[in-house]
């Protein structure tokens, strides 16, 4: 609201009214209104879930310090998506489309989380939002995602092309004149690192294209409802998902405010994505929430996100990604993502293989997801392939080398753009 006021201000050329046509300053805003909004406001939001008695419900699993996380406030991942959305309604540009996409998706993973949540406050224990639910909800996301990629006339990119000066022989980056729509996205450890995804589709021939755009949603909708779920299940530990997604989130908003810029894409070599680089606001803003919900959420936290939080920031992430044509990065980027899904379907499938062979269920790690497994003692009585290590280690220094692992995932994903 305050850039439309600021854009009718400029025609009466009052000082400083053209501030909100930088995406740097506009960002930069948006970053510290979050944070603000979530360290003043949030604290008001965490005594009122007090009040409500909406406390965290917690099982004995034999982990240091567990249960004395009983009682604790959850659904905290209201701070952190008021914190997102007020900025970005002030300070954001509600015409640009990648803009009301990431808001769309805030909205409506946040409250899927928010009811899951209220669900497990009213029946008193973890069974929230039964688990085919969710999936339906976070298809149907990844479809709307998808499609609008697909029809919408505001969405396309500007295809990056190697030539060979004939004078010198250096090597230079062009892009083509037109704008174009096209589902290509990025993908490392190629020359150009343009991946089309109606290469996949060659067979259909004359529909190729079609067919690509319909490869493109499924990976959306793939992308989407696995980043979410993997960022629901990291939230575990003080502090876990909010550090991990702060550190995803910056390297993310890097990416958009590089291609978004066709000097930067050109110097860069990669797809220039006109428009985008109004993402670049929306996560500041993220970034500043996360911070802020921070503050609060750090060991020992006086604050749980909840599934209202978890499943939110990781549908953000993904859909974000997608959009700067950035989602074949996810699996390194999200490393930790993936990784802490892999080892609870990992555990489950042998669990369930060794009880059908032997009759007895075997397990992979002491405990999952896994940064449980290293908060569990080895020798615990587990029958576990991997009981290193053997001591428990304090979860605060787990959460911390979860945060150094995602700060080095961050920086690989980066050198992979340039390994050609």
């Amino acid at each position: 609201m305050l850039y439309y006021l600021f854009q009718y201000l400029e025609q009466y050329d009052i000082p400083g009214a053209r501030l909100m046509d930088y995406i740097t300053f506009r960002s930069g805003a948006a970053l510290v209104l979050s944070l603000f909004i979530a360290i003043i406001f949030g604290r008001k939001i965490i005594d009122r879930l007090q009040m409500m008695q909406v406390g965290e419900i917690v099982r004995e699993l034999g982990l240091e310090g567990q249960m004395k996380k009983t009682g604790t406030p959850t659904m905290g991942g209201i701070i952190i998506i008021v914190s997102i959305l007020i900025p970005c309604l002030l300070i954001g540009n509600l015409s640009n489309i990648y803009m009301l996409l990431m808001l769309l998706t805030t909205v409506w993973l946040g409250a899927l989380g928010f009811m899951d949540d209220r669900l497990k406050m009213k029946k008193h224990n973890k069974d929230g939002i039964s688990g085919k639910y969710k999936i339906v909800a976070q298809v149907g996301l990844g479809i709307i995602v998808g499609c609008t990629m697909c029809f919408s006339p505001d969405i396309v990119m500007r295809e990056n092309v190697e030539t060979i000066n004939v004078e010198n022989g250096e090597t230079v980056i062009e892009y083509k004149a037109e704008n174009v729509k096209t589902p290509q996205t990025t993908i490392p450890f190629v020359k150009n690192n343009n991946f089309d995804y109606s290469y996949l589709t060659q067979w259909a021939g004359k529909y190729a294209s079609q067919a690509g755009w319909i490869v493109f949603v499924l990976v959306t909708i793939f992308v989407i409802t696995a980043t979410s779920n993997g960022a629901n299940l990291t939230d575990g530990l003080d502090g876990l998902c909010t550090g991990v997604s702060a550190i995803i989130g910056v390297a993310l908003a890097i990416m958009a405010y590089l291609g978004g810029n066709l000097i930067y894409s050109s110097y860069l070599n990669i797809m220039y994505i006109p428009e985008s680089s109004e993402l670049v606001v929306f996560m500041a803003a993220f970034i500043g929430a996360l911070i802020g919900f921070l503050w609060y959420n750090a060991f020992p936290a006086q604050v749980f996100m909840g599934d209202t939080g978890s499943l939110t920031l990781g549908g953000i992430i993904a859909v974000f990604a997608i959009l700067i044509r950035k989602e074949l990065l996810i699996p390194v980027l999200c490393a930790i993502f993936f990784v802490e899904d892999l080892s609870v379907m990992l555990q489950v499938i042998y669990f369930k293989y060794t009880k059908r062979k032997t009759g007895t269920g075997k397990r992979i790690f002491k405990m999952t997801p896994l940064h449980h497994h290293f908060q569990k003692p080895g020798n615990s009585g587990i029958d576990a392939l991997l009981q290193s290590p053997i001591g428990a280690i304090p979860e605060s220094k787990i959460v911390t080398r979860f945060w150094i692992i995602a700060i080095l995932l961050a920086a690989v994903t980066f050198v992979t753009l340039k390994i050609r």
